[in-house]
C-alpha cells in the first residue's frame, strides 16, 4: 500500500535534530517554526502530504490555531490531548485509505500505529531522508540552473 500522509510528533523530531535552530530550546517557536520551515521545502518535493503535531501545553498562546498550507498542516493539542493521542487518531482514520507514516521516537507510539497498520520511522531516519531530498534537489536545481544559464551565453 502507498503512503497516504506522513504524521510528525513535532517535539520528537525537535529534541532528534539538535542541528535544527541550534542554541535554541526544543519547545521555542524559534525551533518550531525552523522546523515547519524545513518540512515546508521538503513537502515540495515529495508527494505525500504532511501533518506535524504539537503538544498544545508547550505552544505560544498565538499559535494555538491549526497551520495548512499546501500538503503541510501544523496542529497543536487541545483539551487534555497529545500530539500521540492525535497521531493516533489520525492513522485510525487513514487506515481505509492507505497506510500512513508516523514519525517519532516513543517507542508505545510506534507500536501503536504499527498495530493500526501504518508504518514508522524512527527520527533520525527521517531526518537524514529529508537531509538527503534537499540537498538531492538544491543539486538538480543547480545543474537546472547552469543549463540556462549557459543558454544565454551562446550566440544565437
Amino acid at each position: 500500500m502507498a503512503i497516504v500522509r506522513i504524521l510528525i510528533d513535532g517535539y520528537s523530531l525537535l529534541h532528534a535534530w539538535p542541528d535544527l535552530a541550534r542554541g535554541k530550546p526544543r519547545f521555542s517557536a524559534t525551533a518550531r517554526d525552523e522546523l515547519i520551515h524545513v518540512l515546508t521545502q521538503y513537502r515540495d518535493f515529495i508527494p505525500t502530504p504532511i501533518t506535524v503535531f504539537f503538544d498544545g501545553a508547550g505552544a505560544h498562546p498565538n499559535t494555538q490555531k491549526p497551520i495548512v498550507t499546501e500538503g503541510l498542516e501544523v496542529i497543536f493539542s487541545q483539551g487534555g490531548r497529545t500530539a500521540d493521542d492525535l497521531i493516533e487518531r489520525v492513522a485510525h482514520l487513514y487506515r481505509p485509505y492507505g497506510e500512513v507514516l508516523a514519525v517519532t521516537n516513543d517507542m508505545a507510539e510506534r507500536d501503536t500505529v504499527t498495530s493500526l497498520g501504518g508504518v514508522v520511522s524512527r527520527c533520525e531516519f527521517f531526518i537524514q531522508e529529508v537531509l538527503s531530498t534537499l540537498h538531492n534537489q538544491s543539486q538538480l536545481l543547480k545543474g537546472h540552473n547552469r543549463r540556462e544559464a549557459e543558454q544565454f551565453k551562446r550566440p544565437h
